[in-house]
């Protein structure tokens, strides 16, 4: 009784969620933004953690030679790399329209932006 439920469960649910829609841009930029910010949680986390583990071999060796033990040489490791403040990543901000290119191709005009007359039959120049 319980399989034939839970196979009817999964055969009603399963293409439900198949259509969901695609997230939009903003759903796109609140999870990089949430990815960005477990990330760098991850590396103070991984920062702590060094400098904690540095702590305490120094805390050994300080207790071997206070015991007359001769403390074995401390090896090489990687400095441990703060990884500063939390910074968002900010919008991109948005380019005037000069800089984006946006106001007029780069190529002469030869008739006016309304019409697919060239400009030289409208003036009557250019004869031949």
């Amino acid at each position: 009784m319980r399989t034939a439920m839970l196979l009817t469960f999964v055969c009603l649910t399963g293409p439900a969620l198949a259509a969901l829609p695609p997230p939009t841009d903003e759903a796109k930029a609140q999870a990089a933004a949430v990815k960005a910010k477990s990330d760098w949680g991850d590396k103070v986390a991984a920062y702590k953690l060094c400098r904690e583990q540095d702590r305490l071999a120094d805390r050994y060796r300080a207790t071997l030679n206070e015991g007359a033990k001769a403390a074995l040489p401390r090896a090489v490791t990687p400095i441990c790399a703060d990884p500063g403040p939390f910074v968002a990543d900010a919008k991109p901000e948005a380019k005037p329209l000069e800089a984006a290119g946006a106001h007029s191709p780069p190529m002469t005009a030869t008739s006016p932006h309304n019409t697919d007359v060239p400009h030289a039959e409208l003036t009557g120049g250019a004869k031949k």
